[in-house]
């Protein structure tokens, strides 16, 4: 599989955890729902006992109503990133964004005839209680797993709080032995950055930043101590295809490679603006440093990529970001589901040209199809940061 292919399945992945087909991941912060709601929905109230005793069909059993109106209202609302999020969705979102959960240490896949396979991961408690690679999944706690089954809520069955038991069955090829397993739930890492020195020129250590999580600032720390004790002496942080994440871990991430100064402000509706500064010098501010941009770079990873530029601290080498400049409040609802609003616009102070409405536009500009094939986006990092030619 091809470095750009195995990108793109990875995005998937992310995309889909992160509820992406409303729209780009936000710069999210976590609230709590209020309870305070209208009582005098009377057109309302009036259509619903009108379908309720006059329609041919029933209506849709709970919860699945309540979700119909919930979207109906989110879609009149009109922004394109408030969204409505179920639960098993806001879950997985939640661990994704978190960087680690509750879980017993598989990876999900389909055999032969499309039925879901377990492949443990290596020292995970699955493997350490005996589960095998290409065993069957045929129940998680009484959800019986079928062709039809989502594999989110499959996911969402797996996992659960540290500590708790899960019961699994499983028919174990080749001669269909049905097993029973119960194993307790360990803290699962789920990294959100990888890491590598650049085949064609090892003193360049490349870091991936997939998603702006939680333990994002600490791998990124970690990533840059790996790669210089194998021999990198420059440095290229990689944002393509980032749809973004935690706004904090945003703001975290850049005052990693800065010195002083603003990153960036916000305001919401109201109230007065807010100013986030670098409170220290960064434990990464001397080292030499590009950043690879593209139309996928979105809301918290382009606070990083804007930052740096505003700073001069790093050179943009891609092609412009997608300019998503607001910040979305997540409400948890009484079932698990969420409730994603746009509530704060922010921007970086001394940017040029503006940011807002048309993205970051890189240094050095350079545009590309996505193909397999030599990434020249890293060839240019390579000649800026080294001097080895002309990006």
């Amino acid at each position: 599989m091809g470095k750009m292919d195995f990108k793109r399945a990875y995005l998937l992945t992310i995309i889909i955890l992160m509820v992406a087909a409303a729209g780009f991941a936000a710069g999210y912060v976590v609230n709590s729902a209020m309870n305070d709601c209208r009582s005098d929905w009377q057109i309302l109230n009036s259509a619903y006992r009108i379908l309720r005793d006059n329609g041919w069909k029933d209506l849709p059993a709970d919860p699945a109503l309540e979700y119909g109106m919930i979207r109906g209202m989110v879609q009149t609302y009109d922004d394109p990133y408030t969204i409505f999020v179920e639960p098993v969705q806001h879950e997985l979102q939640s661990d994704t964004l978190a960087g680690s959960f509750g879980g017993i240490g598989v990876r999900l896949g389909n055999d032969s005839q499309d039925r879901v396979a377990l492949y443990p991961i290596p020292g995970g408690p699955a493997e350490n209680e005996g589960v095998m690679e290409g065993d069957r999944l045929v129940s998680v706690d009484g959800l019986d797993i079928t062709a039809e089954t989502a594999i989110e809520t499959i996911q969402a069955a797996l996992r659960g709080p540290v500590g708790e038991w899960v019961e699994i069955n499983i028919i174990r090829p080749p001669d269909s032995t049905l097993l029973q397993f119960r194993i307790k739930r360990a803290e699962i890492p789920l990294p959100s950055v990888t890491w590598h020195i650049d085949p064609d020129e090892p003193r360049l250590g490349v870091i991936e930043v997939n998603v702006v999580a939680a333990s994002t600032p600490d791998e990124v720390v970690t990533a840059v101590s790996d790669l210089s004790e194998r021999g990198a002496q420059v440095y290229l942080l990689d944002l393509r295809d980032n749809y973004g994440g935690l706004l904090t871990a945003g703001i975290d991430t850049a005052r990693l490679f800065l010195d002083q100064g603003e990153i960036i402000q916000q305001q919401y509706r109201g109230k007065d603006i807010e100013v986030f500064r670098v409170e220290k010098p960064g434990p990464l501010k001397d080292i030499p440093l590009a950043v690879l941009v593209n139309h996928n770079t979105a809301s918290s990873s382009e606070i990083i990529a804007g930052a740096l530029k505003a700073h001069q601290r790093a050179q943009l080498i891609g092609s412009s970001t997608y300019g998503k400049d607001t910040i979305q409040l997540i409400f948890d609802l009484d079932d698990g589901s969420s409730l994603h609003v746009t509530s704060a616009k922010w921007w970086i102070p001394d940017l040029e040209p503006s940011f807002s409405g048309t993205g970051l536009q890189p240094d050095i500009v350079i545009e590309t199809d996505g193909t397999d094939g030599p990434d020249l986006l890293i060839q240019a990092a390579a000649s800026l940061l080294l001097g080895t030619g002309t990006p």
